[in-house]
């Protein structure tokens, strides 16, 4: 039971607290660059927790196996293996969205996120902790995402997984174009993580 209770709470840790981009401040590329649409912001979240899980689980696995020396290396190789994988499953079955993210599928190879998970977690413990420690990562950083994504879709193009939800006659005229530019994503960033922090401040939200 005791081992389950820490699962759950290394669960949502990574949700929370720990948040990769709205408390630790990492994977800022993609948070940035991509999230100028939901659709982009929840294919580059489902590559990276599916990348960070695989990592997780097969580090977790050898982790008994895995000699010090060579541990970033085999972190590197493991990850670059999912991400090729992710990669091509995109091209093969969503090629606009992996046309539209460009190099940022790829580049998940060197987020300091997944490899972070794998030298702080799945190197020193079982598998259970290490796949609850990846999924709340993942699902926090896919989260992040999402809601900058929602943001500056709604604000910069009216529309809400393409689908127009603002009034065209008004937007045509009112447009915040900005909002899918990379001051917009810059600005959306500050703003969701200055509220994520006043929150967590005033203990509404994580510790």
């Amino acid at each position: 039971m005791a081992a389950e209770t820490g699962n759950l709470e290394q669960f949502k840790t990574g949700i929370l607290d720990n948040n990769p981009v709205l408390v630790q401040l990492l994977g800022m590329c993609p948070a940035l660059a991509v999230t100028n649409s939901v659709e982009n912001a929840l294919v580059m979240g489902g590559a990276a927790t599916f990348v960070v899980v695989m990592s997780n689980l097969i580090t977790s696995l050898l982790r008994n196996l895995i000699k010090p020396h060579v541990r970033i290396l085999i972190f590197t190789l493991t990850i670059a293996t999912f991400v090729t994988i992710a990669d091509l499953f995109l091209k093969a079955y969503l090629f606009k969205v992996s046309q539209a993210i460009g190099a940022f599928i790829p580049l998940i190879i060197v987020n300091c996120m997944i490899i972070c998970r794998a030298e702080v977690v799945a190197i020193k413990n079982g598998v259970g902790k290490s796949l609850a420690d990846a999924f709340g990562i993942g699902i926090g950083f896919t989260l992040s995402l999402l809601t900058l994504g929602i943001i500056r879709e709604i604000l910069g193009s009216g529309t809400f997984l393409n689908y127009q939800v603002l009034p065209k006659t008004v937007w045509d005229t009112h447009a915040w174009i900005i909002m899918i530019l990379p001051p917009g994503a810059f600005l959306t960033l500050g703003v969701v993580v200055g509220v994520v922090n006043y929150m967590r401040e005033r203990g509404k939200v994580g510790a």
